[in-house]
């Protein structure tokens, strides 16, 4: 449980900052201020992003396979794995490039006065993603805490049908 909930905390707490970096960089002038950040993004990206995200999957699911809650039998822990694993994906594959795009404009432009039209969209889209991820992981952080829809209903078994010969 520990794992799961440091991992969890820790990708929360990523997104967080990466949102923080990109509205700082959104709100300057100082072209210094958005190479600093946005490299500063990209290290991040690199460097934490898949392994917090894995973890928190990974964790998420065992302990959803090792204790009373299953990992399907609430609405709350399906929705929670759901979420988890489209957040994995967007995380592995979306994420990371998103923050190379804004790298890679401040790398176009090493020295001197950086304008909005040369950034162009990456300035809004390292703002966007971060903003609907940690609204994602908050969400998920709510779930944990009501735990709401209650429990699902169990699966009844139906009895064997008798082939059409057999039957009278």
């Amino acid at each position: 449980m520990a794992v799961h909930l440091v991992a969890s905390v820790g990708w929360l707490a990523l997104m967080l900052c990466l949102l923080t970096l990109a509205a700082a960089a959104l709100a300057t002038d100082d072209a210094e201020r958005v190479r600093a950040a946005y490299r500063a993004m990209g290290l991040l990206g690199d460097v934490l992003v898949l392994p917090l995200s894995l973890l928190t999957f990974a964790s998420g699911v065992a302990l959803g396979l090792g204790t009373t809650w299953g990992l399907f039998r609430h609405y709350w822990v399906s929705t929670k794995f759901w979420l988890t694993l489209a957040a994995l994906g967007a995380s592995a594959f979306a994420l990371p490039d998103r923050l190379h795009d804004a790298v890679r404009a401040v790398d176009a432009h090493p020295v001197g006065p950086i304008t909005a039209a040369e950034l162009g969209f990456v300035r809004y889209n390292v703002v966007i993603v971060p903003s609907v991820a940690l609204s994602l992981y908050l969400f998920m952080v709510v779930l944990s805490v009501h735990k709401p829809w209650g429990r699902r209903a169990p699966r009844i078994p139906r009895p064997p049908r008798l082939p059409r010969s057999r039957r009278r």
